[in-house]
């Protein structure tokens, strides 16, 4: 059976407080959601902008604040919200394995994010690290590569060069890949017709996902930001995909039809060789 989700009114308008989404759903229709990773964690409660008019949240002025233009025109305000041990602290138990004194003691970054993890990031600069078929890469958004380890004549898997390679929806890359050289290789498109057996097909997250502190860092953010929602973690495995699965697989149809095509267009057009005239003469 289902639980009631905890409620909590925002602005005159009721929201459920959804802890599997880290989430305010609005009650009267729960596809509108308020995101807590959208807002300041002030630790003992959660602020965030709200614009009057449009009935939102303003990330912008969130991140950035209210000016005065705005404060004397009324547009915005500021909202807060309980932190999640108050508004669910049921829920909070139930997802993170901790008791009512931790509740009481911690907060919720302390609760939700692995703070081993958290320190040997921070403190200690560790780097995130992927296994990719068997190798061990460092997540280093500083070079914009995952950097294999122990190999420094590989350059490693650049993510600018593999950028049309990423899903949108999924938050993942699938690239071919060269477990020699460690590195991001490409087939020929253009002529393939058989799945290259020097490469291999690999899916891993995006960088935001490998290394969130790295990402909140290197583009301006708290480094705390998103970390409640998503969690940290400092170890990572890709996904070995078998190539029938890729768009590799109708690509190379494709490609034996046209190769089929172009030899019969070929041979069409071969001029007539002329009719060889046989000497007379004793048979073979």
């Amino acid at each position: 059976m289902e639980r009631e989700l905890p409620e909590i009114e925002i602005m005159g308008k009721q929201y459920m407080f959804d802890i599997d989404q880290i989430a305010l759903l609005e009650k009267d229709r729960p596809e509108r959601k308020l995101l807590l990773e959208d807002m300041k964690d002030c630790r003992t409660h959660y602020e965030f902008v709200y614009d009057k008019y449009s009935r939102n949240p303003d990330q912008s002025k969130t991140a950035d604040g209210i000016d005065a233009i705005d404060m004397e025109r009324q547009t915005f305000t500021t909202v807060k919200i309980p932190r999640i041990a108050d508004m669910d602290p049921l829920g909070m138990c139930r997802k993170y394995n901790c008791s009512l004194n931790d509740i009481h003691q911690k907060t919720d970054f302390e609760i939700m994010v692995d703070q081993k993890a958290f320190d040997l990031r921070t403190a200690k600069g560790l780097l995130p690290t992927i296994k990719i078929a068997g190798h061990i890469f460092y997540v280093d958004l500083r070079m914009d590569k995952l950097r294999p380890k122990d190999d420094f004549l590989s350059n490693g898997i650049v993510f600018s060069d593999v950028s049309t390679y990423y899903d949108d929806d999924k938050r993942t890359y699938m690239i071919p890949y060269n477990p020699k050289t460690h590195q991001f290789q490409e087939p020929d498109y253009n002529i393939i017709t058989e799945f290259p057996k020097d490469l291999i097909a690999i899916e891993f997250p995006s960088e935001r996902l490998l290394d969130r502190i790295g990402w909140n860092r290197k583009y301006g953010f708290d480094i705390r930001h998103g970390l409640v929602k998503q969690n940290l973690k400092l170890q990572f495995a890709a996904k070995n995909i078998p190539w029938n699965e890729t768009f590799l697989s109708d690509l190379i149809k494709i490609n034996r039809r046209l190769e089929k095509n172009r030899k019969e267009t070929a041979e069409k057009h071969q001029p007539d060789q002329p009719q060889q005239i046989m000497p007379k003469g004793r048979k073979m």
